[in-house]
This record gives structure tokens, C-alpha cells and sequence, in this order.
């Protein structure tokens, strides 16, 4: 045997031995199966989106992109557009995360800097509990007893002291956009606290120390350094947040008055895509009826991961300047 051969031997029986090694402490095998689990995630996406895609071919042939911008929404006559249900969505998920953000993001604040000891559980407890409602309760809750006593009142109340505005103008309604707002920034507040006081947790207790000891408040500590220095991930909280308002279906089905109305005012019956799926999918007779459903649910799956291909990079951008601004 030549020396050459010999070596190429050795280094093959050292590789050998060193894949051996490898499966015997589990380091292939659990890499593959982590790998396997996020592709999973990625297969499943895309097979979403594929078959909302292949099953809504009809109305996307005959409307095209006049779809999105359409304001008829007559199965009768298979005339179909999406603009007021996109409208819907948007307006009532952006005011319920106008809403929510300041409440939760002081809720998180306040369990993680300023609560006592008797009061920290009981108040972490009640918002986690939030998150196991279903959210049908929410919505006999909203229906039943929230819309009568706090959204018609408070609805009268904005209209007669800002109807001038048009987000508040009349006629004013019970299951309205702003019934199914207010409703939306109750459900999405657990999330919104649960990921907010985890960032909060996660600073390091140096951060803090630093910042009293230089003379900062606490007030001044907690807008001037914990904040920005956890802003990434209260991002990443928000838009969370954003997914669920956007998604949601039962509740702001139950406040919402599922109306085609195109207002810009908060005060008046609207629907949501979601909302509306879930309202007229059984109903569904024919198929480009039942097409132009699934259609928008194609949107509200593209709008939900554009949505979060912008809040990575959102976050992204901020992980990145805040470490040099916090060693400033």
C-alpha cells in the first residue's frame, strides 16, 4: 500500500468515526429533525396559498384586478368586489392597535417595573387569562352586553362632540366598526402584554442600574433607555397583534353589523373579509360565488404575510441600530 493511499485511508476513517460520533450523541439527527419541523412550517404556508390560489381561478379571470378595487358584492348577479371588506379590515385593525399598543405596552411596564410583589401575579394572571377566551364568548359579551352599555353611549358621545370628523360622523349605530374595534383591542391585549413584558424582562438589569445611577428618573429610565433599547421586539409584539386583528372572525362577525357599507366612519355597520367568509361561505350556491370567497381569503392571507414580511424588516432594521445607540 503507497503512502498516498494510505492517507486517503485514514482521512476516510476519520470522517467515518466522526459521523459515527455524531450519531451516537444525537447532533445529525436532531439537526435534521429541526429541519425538518421548518420546513414543515414553509411547506404549509405555501400549501395554503397554493390552494386559495388554484380554487378562486374563476373571479380572478373575469375581474382581474378590478377585484380589489370593486364595491359591489352581488352573488345575484356574480358581480363581485372586494374594497369594502379589504376597508374594513384595515380601518378596524389599525384603530384597535391605536388603541391597545399604549394600554399594553403600559400594562407590560407596570408588571415588570413598577407592580408590588401582592399585585404581580394577580394581574399577570387576569392577562393571560384574556388569551384563553374563546372568542365567540367575546363576541356574545360584545353583542349582548358591551355594545348596549359602552359602544352606543361612547358612539353618541364622539358623534355629538367630534361628528364634524368623518370617522365620526352619523347616524350612530350598536354593532358597528367601532364595536368591532374596541372589541379586537381587548382580545389582542394578552398578546401584546405576554411578548412586551418578556422583552422588558430580557434587558439586561445593567441597563437599568446605569441609567439611575447617572441620574435618570424612573420615568426617564423607562421611555429613554428600556424602550428603545427593547423597541425590536415590542415591534415584533405589534405586529403580532396586527395578525390577530386582522384574522379574526367570530366576534367581530357577532359586533361588527356585517354591512356593505363604504363610510369612512367608525360609527357606521361594516364588514371584514374575515367576517364576511364566515358569514356567506354556507351560503355559497354557485361556484364563482363560492370562488370569490375563497378569493378573499387569497387576500387576507397575502395582505397577513405582507404584513410580516414588513415587520421583520422593520425589526430587522431596528436590531441592528439599536446596539450602537445603547453603547452611545
Amino acid at each position: 500500500m503507497s503512502v498516498i493511499t494510505a492517507i486517503k485511508l485514514k482521512k476516510r476513517t476519520s470522517r467515518w468515526s466522526e459521523l459515527v460520533r455524531r450519531l451516537e450523541h444525537g447532533d445529525v439527527i436532531f439537526r435534521l429533525l429541526t429541519l425538518a419541523a421548518g420546513m414543515l412550517v414553509i411547506l404549509a404556508a405555501i400549501g395554503i396559498g397554493f390552494e386559495l390560489w388554484q380554487n378562486s381561478a374563476r373571479p380572478r379571470a373575469e375581474f382581474g384586478f378590478d377585484f380589489l378595487v370593486g364595491t359591489n358584492w352581488d352573488p345575484v348577479i356574480e358581480d363581485f368586489g372586494a374594497l369594502p371588506f379589504l376597508y374594513g379590515t384595515l380601518q378596524t385593525s389599525l384603530f384597535s392597535l391605536l388603541i391597545a399598543v399604549p394600554i399594553g405596552l403600559g400594562i407590560a411596564i407596570f408588571l415588570t417595573e413598577l407592580a408590588p410583589d401582592w399585585l404581580l401575579q394577580p394581574v399577570g394572571f387576569v392577562v393571560e387569562l384574556l388569551a384563553a377566551v374563546p372568542s365567540v364568548i367575546f363576541g356574545l359579551w360584545g353583542l349582548f352586553v358591551f355594545v348596549p352599555v359602552v359602544v352606543k353611549p361612547f358612539a353618541q358621545f364622539l358623534n355629538g362632540t367630534l361628528g364634524w370628523l368623518p370617522i365620526f360622523e352619523g347616524p350612530v349605530f350598536g354593532p358597528s366598526r367601532l364595536a368591532a374595534t374596541l372589541i379586537l383591542s381587548i382580545m389582542v391585549l394578552p398578546t401584546l402584554v405576554a411578548i412586551s413584558r418578556d422583552v422588558f424582562l430580557a434587558i439586561p438589569p445593567s441597563q437599568r442600574e446605569g441609567a439611575l445611577g447617572l441620574g435618570a428618573t424612573r420615568w426617564e429610565m423607562i421611555t429613554q433607555n428600556l424602550i428603545p433599547y427593547g423597541l425590536s421586539g415590542i415591534l415584533g409584539a405589534v405586529i403580532l397583534a396586527l395578525g390577530r386583528a386582522m384574522g379574526e372572525t367570530i366576534a367581530v362577525t357577532m359586533v361588527i353589523g356585517n354591512n356593505l357599507d363604504l363610510s369612512a366612519s367608525l360609527l357606521h355597520p361594516g364588514y371584514t373579509m374575515a367576517s364576511l367568509i364566515a358569514n356567506e361561505f354556507t351560503e355559497a350556491t354557485t361556484d364563482m360565488y363560492r370562488e370569490a370567497l375563497i378569493l378573499i381569503g387569497f387576500v387576507l392571507f397575502g395582505l397577513t404575510l405582507l404584513v410580516n414580511i414588513i415587520a421583520r424588516l422593520l425589526v430587522w432594521r431596528v436590531a441592528r441600530r439599536i446596539p450602537t445607540e445603547s453603547r452611545a
